[in-house]
């Protein structure tokens, strides 16, 4: 599964995105990741949720958040979810990019069976036609 939070500036999009995935891990049966663009919020998830604050990577398109996020699926096949927060600040990305970044992690889906939450700073109109559904 994938879904997006979208939302602009101080809507609420990250601790909302951080609720989420505090409630998760009372059922998930696996790891869960909380990807970010700084160590600020580690004291917000929950102690078994893994933080990983992106912009130590160097990180610069979406071909390297996907190697990126391959590299942490090989190093735990545990893992069933991953949320992404601020995802416009670990590279320069804009909502045309939108349909190239939700193909890769539709097949990252499809082989590992992993759910992708991510937040994006967008309305819910922004996002291209066929991406609409996977909007909270």
């Amino acid at each position: 599964m994938i879904k997006i939070l979208c939302g602009l500036k101080g809507t609420g999009k990250t601790t909302r995105l951080i609720n989420i995935a505090n409630e998760s891990k009372e059922t998930c049966k696996g790891d869960i990741v909380f990807i970010e663009a700084s160590n600020k919020k580690i004291y917000d998830l929950k102690n078994n949720i893994r933080l990983i604050n992106a912009m130590e990577f160097n990180i610069k398109n979406i071909e390297n958040f996907y190697g990126f996020l391959c590299g942490i699926i090989s190093e735990n096949f545990d893992i069933k979810e991953i949320y992404i927060n601020r995802l416009y600040k670990l590279f320069d990305f804009n909502i045309d990019e939108v349909s190239c970044l939700i193909e890769k992690l539709e097949k990252l889906y499809s082989k590992y069976n992993i759910d992708f939450i991510l937040s994006m700073k967008c309305n819910v109109e922004d996002l291209p036609q066929e991406y609409k559904k996977y909007a909270l």
